[in-house]
């Protein structure tokens, strides 16, 4: 396990990338979306890491908040929000695929906080050699 200077032996990370963008909004590509950020978490967790992906725990508080399509009230209500609050809670930001306004919202947020920014599975300690996912 690398030395992350965390008492813990590992930083806590949050894996941001595209959820909506490029989807419009089809359950499908939503899916791959969220499965592609996941991809990151294995690597992350083997480095010695608690990976995040937000959508674990959005999604189930957006349905129990009653939404019933992505971007309604409920979805609105929960998924930014609930991202920004684990935000606070972690070490820093792995910002992962294409473009998407949320993702880079986490980082600017991250950044802000004085928490630390990856742009690549490799930039994170004790993943120096790890391929990106998909690649």
């Amino acid at each position: 396990m690398t030395d992350t200077g965390r008492e813990t032996g590992g930083l806590m990370i949050l894996v941001a990338g595209p959820y909506r963008s490029g989807t419009g909004d089809d359950p499908e590509k939503l899916a791959a979306n969220v499965r592609a950020m996941e991809a990151y978490a294995l690597p992350l967790f083997r480095a010695g890491h608690v990976p995040i992906v937000g959508e674990w725990l959005a999604l189930p508080l957006v349905a129990l908040a009653g939404s019933r399509r992505v971007g309604d009230e409920g979805f609105t209500e929960v998924f930014h929000p609930i991202a920004e609050r684990l935000l606070a809670r972690c070490d820093g930001v792995l910002r992962v695929g294409g473009a998407s306004a949320g993702a880079d919202q986490m980082v600017e947020v991250a950044r802000k906080n004085g928490l630390r920014v990856f742009q690549a599975l490799r930039e994170v300690p004790g993943c120096e050699s790890a391929e990106e996912p998909g690649s």
